[in-house]
């Protein structure tokens, strides 16, 4: 049977106002009883438990998001090789990735984009890199990274690619040149520590990257302080002209060493309303946001 496909682009939705996404999936598959101790994190899953991923998605789903990003943030040929899994076995599992969260869709009668993940190298390493950046690779080293998953990716026609959690000016460059001739539009979304990209470099300047680049239908920032969200809406907005993505993680701060959040949340899905009147289009959550503040986040954004 064909899977639900949404009847219009994910951009020409933007525009009628914002679309919920959902929240982190890592978060989700714990509270399912599923081990995410592994290298591969969530992406191990692809292989071992792909229900489980279903499973998630299908949580967001009912909780009110309308966009799931898929488990593809740590999928990449050079983590599964370490494995054992060749480079066509990977192919399929990056497009299983976003099959999943299509086949999760079919749980509601409305329109629900698929964000294809596409994690920094950081996540690749799985040492907290992410939250670093300036891995000593160049702009073109990076590019040939990224390109052959991106093209993975695309040949399972998902609706937009997340290009998620760049910590670094350099790596998203990389990024945007990867996804040049694909045809599938992309949005854009740092990592930051207060106005700066975690790599240190201002986030005006990070994101007039994304300014003139024709895939790209939304930029902002994800898996960061939803403190440090409100100001950087407003720059998205207006560096880069473009409706603005923000998805930050609950507040609690990541331990590398011991692998584990410490801190509190002080996610608010309450701020969502100021987010949306400085020109967020897509709003969720990322790290630690369950469907419980999802569905909290749908109700503040209708009311």
């Amino acid at each position: 049977m064909p899977v639900h496909t949404p009847a219009v682009p994910l951009a020409s939705a933007l525009g009628e106002g914002p679309v919920v996404l959902d929240g982190g999936l890592s978060n989700q598959l714990a509270d399912q009883g599923c081990d995410l101790s592994d290298a591969l994190w969530s992406a191990r899953l692809l292989a071992d438990a792909p229900e489980q991923i279903e499973a998630a998605h299908t949580a967001y789903v009912r909780a009110g998001a309308r966009v799931l990003i898929t488990a593809g943030y740590q999928a990449t040929y050079e983590g599964f090789a370490r494995r054992g899994l060749g480079r066509e076995q990977t192919t399929a599992l990056l497009r299983r990735s976003v099959e999943l969260a299509r086949q999760a869709a079919e749980a509601v009668p409305d329109d629900v984009w698929v964000a294809a993940s596409v994690g920094p190298y950081g996540a690749m390493l799985a040492d907290g890199s992410e939250y670093r950046g300036r891995y000593g690779l160049s702009v073109r080293e990076l590019e040939r990274f990224h390109r052959p998953r991106i093209e993975a990716l695309c040949g399972a026609e998902p609706d937009v690619l997340a290009l998620e959690t760049v910590p670094d000016a350099d790596e998203a460059e990389a990024l945007l040149r990867a996804v040049e001739g694909t045809g599938v539009p992309v949005w854009l979304s740092y990592t930051i520590a207060g106005e700066a990209t975690r790599a240190g470099q201002p986030l005006e300047q990070a994101l007039a990257l994304a300014a003139d680049h024709d895939q790209v239908i939304a930029a902002g920032v994800n898996c960061c302080d939803p403190r440090d969200a409100d100001r950087a809406v407003e720059i998205a907005a207006e560096i880069t002209g473009r409706p603005v993505v923000v998805y930050p993680n609950g507040g609690e701060t990541w331990d590398e060493r011991a692998r584990c959040w410490r801190g509190g949340s002080t996610y608010d899905p309450s701020r969502a309303r100021d987010w949306r009147a400085a020109g967020a289009r897509l709003i969720g959550g990322c790290c630690r946001v369950g469907p419980d503040r999802i569905a909290e986040l749908v109700r503040q954004l209708r009311g």
